[in-house]
């Protein structure tokens, strides 16, 4: 009998941690190829197979929307740009912490080249010039732009329309945009509308961090092995992405197409159904990125300071604060 009740034990044992389910956890991510990682895993069931149990994915069209949007309690984890990130951390106070890198670069400037020659033209009077609002990472290169080509930031920013990404294309196609500085896919999605690349992030801050994939500190302290499947899934991805690029964007675009997100603005959703963001330009656009899990503290911090210099956030903080302790160097 005892050697029965033991056998028993043992099955009882197992079973329970077979059906054992993780925390639910609610994801967001961008409605960009900045997420690819987060896409891929979602397609290829990566997040389930490593024991994570996602109840719920929210698109965003920004980040600094998605960034508002993490003040919920419900989103615990995302894949976000960075500075939006370090925002809703200095600004909101809202207590997460970057698990690991997705990317660097991401961005660019992109002009009607019969309007636009070269960057100096930025500065005429009278030009339409598309960008997020202030604070979002594309306007954050904008005045990296400025800095760095000594271009007169008066002139230039009086040139400003702030809208968000698919407001800008749909001003591109029908005229009434000359440049625009954008997040990718949405910077190669223009070149389809006569518009050219003038300069990439990658001109304009060297090493420039894109997004990161950020945690709520709450479900970090109680749910360290979250923390950790997250990373390992993300590095996987990563790694899957890079050596297989066609694949990868034909998962993307199958993935963007079939969003019907509640929350996901109209404007965008009319470019998908059009099959605008299709596996070509998400091609082209994978291209311009450098997909990496790596992340500096130095980066970090850098960007920190920036955009305190900018007032974007109230003072410079030490980037350790907002780091995984698994990640600081």
């Amino acid at each position: 009998m005892k050697k029965i009740a033991g056998f028993l034990t043992v099955l009882i044992l197992i079973s329970s941690c077979q059906t054992k389910q993780e925390k639910p956890i609610g994801m967001a991510i961008e409605f960009m190829d900045h997420a690819a990682c987060a896409y891929v895993a979602r397609d290829k069931g990566w997040f389930k197979e490593e024991g994570l149990d996602i109840s719920s994915y929210e698109s965003y069209v920004t980040g600094t929307a998605l960034a508002s949007a993490m003040v919920r309690g419900d989103i615990q984890t995302a894949y976000i740009c960075l500075i939006p990130a370090i925002n809703v951390f200095a600004n909101a106070q809202v207590p997460i912490r970057i698990l690991a890198g997705t990317h660097k670069y991401g961005y660019g400037l992109v002009v009607n080249p019969i309007k636009i020659k070269s960057l100096s033209d930025l500065q005429k009077p009278g030009l339409n010039i598309g960008c997020v609002r202030e604070g979002g990472s594309v306007d954050i290169v904008l005045h990296k732009t400025i800095d760095k080509y000594n271009l007169n930031e008066t002139k230039i920013l009086k040139n400003i329309r702030r809208m968000n990404p698919p407001k800008q294309i749909l001003a591109i196609k029908s005229g009434k945009l000359d440049a625009a500085f954008l997040p990718e896919q949405w910077a190669t999605m223009s070149e389809d509308y006569g518009f050219e690349m003038l300069l990439t992030a990658k001109d304009v801050w060297p090493e420039m961090q894109g997004s990161v994939l950020v945690i709520r500190e709450d479900l970090l302290e109680k749910h360290p092995d979250i923390a950790k499947k997250l990373i390992a899934v993300n590095k996987k991805s990563t790694a899957w992405i890079n050596d297989h690029p066609a694949q990868a964007a034909d998962i993307l675009a199958r993935q963007m197409q079939s969003i019907k997100d509640p929350l996901f603005p109209a404007k965008a959703a009319k470019l998908t159904k059009r099959n605008e963001i299709n596996n070509k330009v998400l091609s082209r656009s994978m291209d311009r990125i450098d997909y990496s899990t790596d992340i500096s503290l130095e980066m970090i911090q850098s960007t920190i300071d920036y955009m305190a210099k900018l007032g974007y956030i109230k003072k410079s903080f030490n980037a350790k604060e907002i780091l995984y302790d698994g990640i600081r160097k």
